[in-house]
């Protein structure tokens, strides 16, 4: 279940973003019983590398991955955690 949830986060976010970069990571046996476990929900790490982030802040690249993942956020995913960088910022680090 854990990895179609991961392949589902990183078809919708390749499809919105069209990254040159993807990772999509399940950390939910990081967490296991934790609150957020006990409902069935995941945890995840995106990192992600995409020119359709250049010019957005943090927070409003953030809010467009919330957006491209959909209900997701909803019934399937806990925790995310995101790093959104152009390729430009990715090649500096």
């Amino acid at each position: 279940m854990t990895a179609e949830r991961s392949r589902k986060i990183e078809e919708l976010l390749s499809a919105a973003f069209t990254p040159t970069q993807i990772l999509v990571k399940d950390q939910s046996h990081l967490h296991a019983g934790h609150a957020g476990a006990q409902d069935g929900k995941g945890h995840f790490a995106v990192d992600i590398v995409s020119t359709a982030f250049a010019g957005l802040s943090r927070l409003e690249r953030h809010r467009r991955i919330f957006d491209a993942l959909g209900e997701m956020m909803d019934t399937d995913i806990h925790a995310l955690k995101i790093k959104a960088t152009t390729p430009d910022e990715s090649n500096a680090s």
